[in-house]
């Protein structure tokens, strides 16, 4: 067998191992699996990449130099991952997720670079066709690239989250697309060095001013669609070096990207179109803030005698829980009221938190059993006949003025309905807005009581009461 056929053997594997992978993520009991797969088939596309560049070219000079260089990059760049891997918080994983989506647009407007700079020698269609990946693949990397620094300055509140309003937003962006479209043509045409440069600063600005115009409420499906660029990305840059794994991986990732984008909106009651023109974000009227009433307080001696006479009780948590890192005094409650012979369930909203599968992982952290973590969907229609509902952490996804106010800029996104329970205990910092800076009427409700403080400390004050 000849290196290529090896690699194209193994490049299928690897793209097999990935789908499993993908396949595994899908599900609690196999997400750890899932995990090993991705592992493997990468490990067997860094070898066959290796094997196939080098292979037959031990004698030409600076070979060895070149596979020196690659293996000090590999053990530099996967020390590094490890070591970021480890220290980081769940908290902080949106925007470590997006700093590495920037990193994937970088590489693809590099290797796009790299095409212009020492293109293969092709000729007529062929050449074409290699201008326009070129082209293409530095635009989508480009966008990808800037989008993904502001989306981790924005997540790690080192930008603003409010949304950039610039007069004619949308029609800046239309305009971006409009030039691109037209300068891929001419740099088809006449392949000039000076048509990339202008299409990289293009597409640099586009990649800012997308993700700078949408709001912190909208943060969630921005970083799913920068997800999904990152893979359209890779799926260009595996056209520019005939790598066919390349394109595999791209596109299930741009895929897959795609989809959770759109379950995403779809959680929320937005077109993708929306968010794109700038969603969530814009402060909501002030009309809104001062004729809510009053709001009732509990302390927690009194919240664990409200819990000890439940027959049910459900806890919804919400991004709060994971800043408080209050999963585990969490779990232990919920096993106490178990004990007592008292049905506890979790609710989980399709984007609490900042990313799908935020408080899933926590709570399988954790050990919360799986089979007591429901979705939204699953679970909403139970809670009218709920003793006692928790909010621990969450805002947005448990606001009424989705269903009943009309005027509302989250009106129309699906939320868990706590406030249909008998008894709604809000676990919360203080009175300030959720990340969308929209009011929560649900505080100021006959059955909602607010039990302030940080979540984690409030939590084990009830476990000591208990």
């Amino acid at each position: 067998m000849t290196p290529e056929s090896i690699a194209g053997a193994a490049y299928i594997v690897a793209a097999l191992l990935f789908i499993l992978s993908l396949a595994g993520l899908s599900r609690h009991e196999t997400a750890r699996a899932g995990v090993g797969y991705g592992i493997a088939g990468m490990t067997i596309a860094l070898v066959a990449t290796v094997w196939v560049t080098f292979q037959g070219a031990w004698d030409e000079p600076g070979t060895l130099l070149g596979l020196g260089l690659l293996v000090v990059t590999v053990l530099i760049g996967g020390s590094i991952g490890l070591w970021r891997a480890r220290i980081v918080e769940m908290t902080g994983m949106p925007e470590l997720i997006a700093l590495l989506h920037s990193f994937v647009g970088l590489a693809a407007v590099i290797v796009g670079w790299n095409g212009h700079l020492d293109p293969p020698a092709l000729e007529g269609s062929l050449a074409d066709i290699h201008h326009a990946e070129v082209f293409i693949g530095i635009f989508i990397g480009g966008v990808t690239f800037t989008g993904s620094i502001v989306a981790f300055l924005k997540l790690s509140a080192r930008m603003k989250s409010a949304p950039l309003v610039l007069p004619g937003k949308n029609v800046l962006n239309l305009g971006a697309l409009v030039v691109f479209v037209g300068l891929t043509v001419w740099y088809v045409m006449d392949s000039q060095l000076w048509l990339l440069v202008l299409v990289t600063a293009l597409a640099f600005a586009l990649g800012w001013h997308l993700v700078a115009s949408i709001g912190g409420g909208d943060m969630p499906v921005v970083i799913s669609m920068l997800n999904s660029y990152s893979g359209w990305a890779a799926a260009a840059a595996g056209f520019l070096l005939n790598n066919d794994l390349l394109i595999v991986t791209g596109a299930l990732v741009g895929s897959s990207g795609a989809y959770l984008s759109y379950i995403m909106c779809k959680a929320m009651n937005r077109s993708f179109i929306s968010v794109i023109a700038g969603g969530f974000g814009i402060e909501a009227p002030a009309k809104g803030d001062t004729d809510l009433g009053e709001y009732s307080e509990i302390q927690a001696p009194d919240a664990a005698e409200l819990l000890k006479g439940a027959s049910s009780v459900i806890i919804t948590p919400g991004y709060g829980m994971a800043v408080a890192q209050a999963q585990y005094p969490v779990a232990e409650l919920t096993a106490k009221l178990r004990e007592r012979g008292i049905d506890v369930r979790f609710g989980i909203h399709p984007v609490a938190g900042r990313l799908p599968g935020h408080m899933n992982v926590l709570l399988a952290e954790a050990k919360v059993p799986y089979d007591i973590v429901e979705e939204m969907d699953e679970i909403n229609d139970d809670l009218a006949a709920t003793s006692v509902v928790l909010v621990i952490g969450a805002n947005d996804t448990v606001n009424p003025a989705a269903a009943e106010d009309p005027g509302s800029p989250i009106a129309g996104m699906p939320v868990l309905r706590v406030w249909e329970a008998d008894n709604v205990i809000v676990f919360k910092r203080s009175m300030s807005t959720g990340y969308a800076g929209v009011q929560n009427p649900l505080f100021f409700r006959d059955n909602a009581q607010m039990l302030f403080g940080d979540a984690k400390e409030r939590v084990e004050d009830i476990l000591k009461s208990l």
